[in-house]
């Protein structure tokens, strides 16, 4: 069965039909949850009520990408579960450091050697606390443009902001990155330690 069916199933009360949904677009909601919120059990409680907004709001999803709708629905359920206080929207440098289960991959190479693995497992857990520190308008965007790889313009339809406001806001998102980097350049793998300098590249 293909999306639009499931779609039109799932709005006439067709729960199967959503949970098909769910399951297809589960890693990708958790994923953003946990960037915007910093750990686990904030991620999976967003993910889940979002979802459930989601299924209660499918009247008004008018076609187009149902990813980016329901991509829209998650940033807006993490912004409000932060502004609720339900989740204290920053973390402990020492929890991330110390917990491996979850982090902002980059990129590796089938070849790589143990010590580079072990370098980039210690940046991805760095950058997942610097974003961690962020505000939140600037980390939804930081999240979308430069981990999710979204464009500008689609960026901006998961925020439901002006281009040049993800613009403005990726800018400021990412000098700030770059300055708390700095205050934590000990941490840093050696070679990364000049380009902090000089960019922040995620």
């Amino acid at each position: 069965m293909d999306e639009a069916l499931l779609i039109e199933a799932a709005r006439s009360g067709d729960v199967a039909a959503f949970n098909q949904l769910v399951l297809a677009y589960q890693g990708m909601a958790y994923n953003m949850a946990f960037r915007m919120m910093g750990n686990s059990d904030a991620a999976a409680d967003a993910t889940q009520d979002a979802f459930l907004k989601a299924y209660k709001a499918l009247d008004g999803f008018r076609g187009g990408s149902f990813k980016a709708w329901l991509r829209r629905i998650v940033i807006n359920t993490c912004h409000d579960h932060l502004r609720a206080g339900k989740r204290k929207p920053t973390v402990s440098l020492d929890d991330v450091l110390a917990d491996s289960e979850h982090s902002w991959r980059l990129a590796s190479s089938a070849n790589e050697r143990p010590e580079a693995y072990a370098e980039r497992e210690e940046l991805n857990r760095l950058l997942q606390w610097a974003i961690s520190q962020l505000p939140t308008d600037q980390k939804a965007v930081v999240v979308l443009v430069d981990l999710e790889g979204l464009s500008y313009e689609e960026a901006a339809e998961a925020l439901g902001v002006a281009l040049g406001t993800v613009k403005s806001r990726l800018s400021r998102g990412r000098l700030k990155l770059r300055d708390i980097l700095r205050q934590k350049q000990e941490l840093l793998p050696g070679r990364y330690r000049l380009k902090i300098e000089e960019s922040i590249s995620l």
